[in-house]
């Protein structure tokens, strides 16, 4: 009978299984479940932001609305079933088990493929412009957020492959009881999140440094025409964009390696065992990149800053008018009428 005594919790191993009683401490909790409020209130208002304002429905916004989709499904799902595979839930079923953990690395795989996404629209709208309109149209947008989720679908499935062979039985839900933490490194890590993320680095780095020399080129012809001081103008307005998503790739890294690096660390050294508050952190901040992108929309994307202000004015109930009445009892507002 297979117990897991050497378990990756979501996604890192360590040598023993601490009891329930080590894993239910209120900080973490709490941290879990203020993470999971962010993240459904604030990526649902992206979700509606986009579905009210038709200023807003881009192209680069619909694959931040696909992005918000899967951190709102982060706070609705995967953080609950985070805190119940933590605790060793479900005990005893290994199909519901493989679900719960599947979801987990769905979720994050189609986050990945979103930024990836994003990441080449912003390359084809700032270094081929001429071609934007023929290339990227919204209905061709819905197609590639379609397919980045059956790609994420199928592709996390493979860490799942074998897993009956693994663990016929267990005591308790962890990742370790499913999941090979050699494919977690190897394919998931190294294959399906490295690769698009040093993808899109690139991506932006070509673009930055490319803006930077088409504005010190055309600021240098002042005497050009007003054609080109519009296109100086239009590609400094696309640029400030990409940063702006080139920030949601960065969190994405800062929130993310933690739990890889905690991966690879057991996969290379099987001897070192993970204190449980660092994995405890490292769940808790993978956890928090999906509340921290609205935040990010609200501060840096004017658009999205009015459109959020625009449905907590229409949220607010306005109070009914009452007409005020004299010592006599008769309305002002009838008297003035008179």
């Amino acid at each position: 009978m297979n117990n897991c005594l050497e378990v990756t919790v979501n996604g890192s191993t360590q040598t023993v299984i601490p009891s329930k009683q080590e894993f239910f401490h209120g900080a973490y909790i709490t941290a879990e479940v203020t993470i999971s409020i962010l993240a459904i209130t604030g990526n649902l208002l992206v979700c509606i932001a986009v579905g009210r304002n038709k200023k807003l429905r881009t192209v680069t916004n619909y694959f931040l609305v696909s992005l918000a989709a899967a951190d709102f499904f982060v706070g609705t799902l995967a953080i609950p079933c985070a805190i119940m595979t933590d605790l060793g839930f479900p005990h005893n079923n290994v199909y519901l088990c493989a679900t719960v953990v599947y979801m987990l690395i769905m979720l994050t795989q189609s986050s990945v493929f979103s930024l990836l996404a994003i990441a080449i629209e912003r390359y084809v709208a700032i270094l081929l412009p001429f071609h934007y309109q023929r290339l990227l149209k919204p209905r061709i947008a819905r197609l590639v957020i379609l397919l980045t989720w059956i790609l994420a679908f199928l592709l996390s499935s493979v860490p799942l492959l074998g897993f009956q062979k693994r663990s016929r039985h267990i005591s308790y839900c962890f990742f370790a009881c499913v999941v090979d933490i050699a494919f977690m490194v190897y394919f998931n890590f190294f294959g399906c999140v490295l690769i698009p993320l040093l993808t899109m680095f690139f991506i932006y780095v070509h673009i930055f440094i490319t803006v930077r020399k088409q504005v010190r080129r055309i600021a240098a012809l002042r005497s050009a025409l007003e054609a080109q001081a519009r296109q100086n103008s239009a590609m400094r307005r696309e640029a400030k964009k990409a940063t702006s998503i080139f920030l949601l790739i960065f969190l994405f890294v800062l929130c993310w390696m933690p739990i890889h690096i905690l991966n690879c660390m057991q996969q290379f050294s099987p001897h070192f065992t993970v204190p449980l508050p660092l994995i405890l952190t490292a769940i808790i901040l993978s956890h928090a990149n999906s509340a921290i992108n609205p935040l990010l929309y609200a501060y840096r994307m004017k658009s999205f800053r009015q459109a959020f202000k625009a449905i907590f004015l229409c949220c607010r109930v306005t109070p009914p008018l009452s007409d005020t009445t004299d010592s006599i009892g008769t309305s002002k507002k009838n008297t003035n009428a008179r």
